[in-house]
């Protein structure tokens, strides 16, 4: 049964009128830009897609990142690798905060501008900056990646969606410069179950969800992923967590059964911290999308 049949009253939307004004922002910019850098979150790199990228994309370089690197176990990691691979993709995994993949990045970014320069020699015009884009979902870590990218802090980054505004360029060198986006979600969020996810993920807004719905789901997938790829993740993260096995439990008895055990009843409460700890890392590496097997 779909995670989200049991809600069909929560219909989970999002769309800020911040958004909506970037996104027509974006696409002015976009005829100015030579590359694409598209930011996901590696434990959801589905459901932080966003359907019109390859519209605004067009014929231009994309360079694939993967964000939160640190969230997911290596063996993870490889059958993402390999899924993409399958579909003609080359995926970057980046931990932003920390830096680890981001000279990767930064050459598949100049590797495009190098191209992009010999087209303009070959016509008679002179070298100029490569012009990049930083595009994704909010909170998926693009003002961490940019940072990151120029060596110093230049533009807010905090963990909640929404921080950044306005669109901005920054120069990173003398041949690269990089406009910093704000994030961009779909005007509608049709696919509810990756809106669960991204509620999961903290990269939308709070307002626009319910918790105990939310933390119910997360369950029921963490126990889906324990049935069917057991490897991918830490072992029984909510077991050893709080001391209580999901095994024989839905997400939504579990979250009343943990609320009894632990939290004098309050299942809001348990709800919250589950989807705090959750977002912490402190249930452990843990993926909430695998690729079909």
């Amino acid at each position: 049964m779909s995670i989200t049949q049991n809600y069909k009253l929560n219909i989970i939307q999002w769309y800020p009128g911040h958004i909506a004004k970037a996104e027509k922002n974006l696409k002015e910019q976009l005829k100015l830009v030579d590359v694409v850098l598209e930011v996901r979150d590696a434990r959801i790199p589905l459901a932080t897609h966003h359907p019109k990228i390859s519209e605004w994309v067009g014929s231009k370089t994309r360079v694939l990142v993967l964000n939160r690197l640190d969230m997911i176990l290596p063996q993870v990691r490889q059958v993402w690798t390999e899924w993409f691979k399958s579909h003609g993709e080359v995926p970057y995994f980046t931990n932003a905060q920390q830096g680890q993949g981001v000279t990767a990045i930064s050459k598949a970014t100049q590797a495009a501008g190098v191209a992009i320069n010999e087209r303009r020699k070959s016509r008679g015009m002179l070298p100029r900056p490569v012009r990049a884009v930083v595009i994704g979902f909010p909170n998926v870590g693009k003002s961490a990646l940019i940072n990151r990218l120029l060596g110093r802090r230049v533009v807010e980054s905090a963990a909640r969606p929404g921080v950044t505004r306005q669109l901005r360029w920054v120069r990173i060198s003398e041949e690269l410069e990089l406009l910093d986006a704000p994030g961009v979600i779909p005007a509608k969020l049709e696919d509810q179950q990756a809106a669960l996810k991204l509620a999961m993920c903290d990269d939308i807004g709070e307002a626009s969800y319910d918790n105990q719905m939310v933390a119910a789901a997360l369950v029921d997938i963490l126990k889906n992923i324990q049935a069917n790829a057991p490897n991918l993740l830490p072992e029984h993260p909510l077991r050893s967590r709080y001391k209580l096995d999901s095994t024989s439990l839905s997400g939504e008895a579990y979250l009343f059964a943990l609320a009894e055990y632990r939290y004098k009843g309050d299942v809001e409460k348990t709800a919250r911290t589950l989807l705090t700890d959750f977002r912490k890392g402190l249930l452990g590496e843990i993926p909430l999308e695998i690729p079909a097997q």
